[in-house]
């Protein structure tokens, strides 16, 4: 059982080699798109500091404290969008018949998907997401105990974990609707944009949806409370603060059972 296992796994590496070598066979270029992905993650920090330009607290939080939430979901998001977010192009697979080529192989489908277009470019952002996580840490006053040192250092992990699973779980759709692109769009860009603000900021239906029932309010909002030592003004407990990993877990498993009913749905472009 082992070669079989070992052959799999130089399988993925061959893959992973190809597209490294093909996306950075023009040095000069590749530096280029790595300076230009940069852009969209500072102006996700740019437009936050715009907005405490003109007031001093935002949902009840100071800049320093959104700047946690900030931090955390910059890094989580790119890392995530790095690893996993070209399966948003399954339905263009599912389209053309790409898919029935991968479903061929003796390799996972998921795997194959997500190595074979793999956006190396997109490293930089993840990069200067870690740098903005570090600096809000730094700057935000935490009290700092072994418990909010390892928080710091899960917290990102759990984030990149729950948005991997959102990608993967939206892009499930396109096996039973193609033109699904735009749901799927709102749903993973949508929950970066409301986890780089204080969930207190939106009401209604619409936090509840986005902080609650699909659990975006442990992205960045819980953990965040829980390493400034606050309260959360919207009553939830203090451990909720600590519930990230678990909620990541959750999400792991609803995205995993999801693929796995689409890939049985689907029955080729053919048909």
């Amino acid at each position: 059982m082992a070669e079989p296992r070992g052959g799999t796994l130089a399988a993925y590496r061959a893959l992973l080699g190809a597209q490294a070598r093909s996306q950075t066979a023009y040095r000069t270029s590749f530096a280029v798109d790595l300076l230009g992905n940069v852009g969209a993650t500072v102006f996700d920090v740019l437009t936050v500091l715009v907005l405490y330009g003109v007031t001093r607290e935002l949902g009840g939080f100071t800049l320093r404290e959104t700047l946690v939430m900030v931090g955390l979901t910059a890094v989580a998001f790119a890392t995530a969008d790095l690893l996993v977010g070209n399966v948003e192009r399954l339905p263009r697979y599912v389209r053309t018949g790409l898919l029935d080529a991968v479903l061929l192989r003796p390799l996972g489908a998921l795997p194959q998907l997500l190595l074979m277009d793999l956006p190396l470019r997109k490293v930089s952002r993840a990069l200067f997401g870690l740098a903005v996580w570090v600096t809000a840490l730094v700057t935000a006053g935490i009290d700092w105990t072994p418990a909010r040192v390892a928080l710091a250092v899960v917290a990102p992990l759990a984030a990149v974990v729950f948005f991997g699973a959102v990608f993967v779980a939206t892009a499930t759709v396109s096996f039973f609707w193609v033109e699904s692109g735009e749901l799927a769009n709102s749903v993973t860009y949508g929950g970066r944009d409301f986890t780089s603000y204080p969930v207190t900021v939106f009401d209604g239906w619409f936090r509840a949806a986005f902080a609650y029932g699909l659990g975006f309010a442990f992205v960045s909002y819980q953990p965040a409370l829980a390493l400034l030592g606050r309260a959360d003004p919207l009553g939830l407990p203090a451990w909720a603060g600590w519930a990230a990993p678990g909620v990541a877990l959750l999400a792991l498993a609803g995205a995993a059972a999801a693929w796995r009913v689409g890939v049985r749905h689907y029955r080729s472009t053919g048909s």
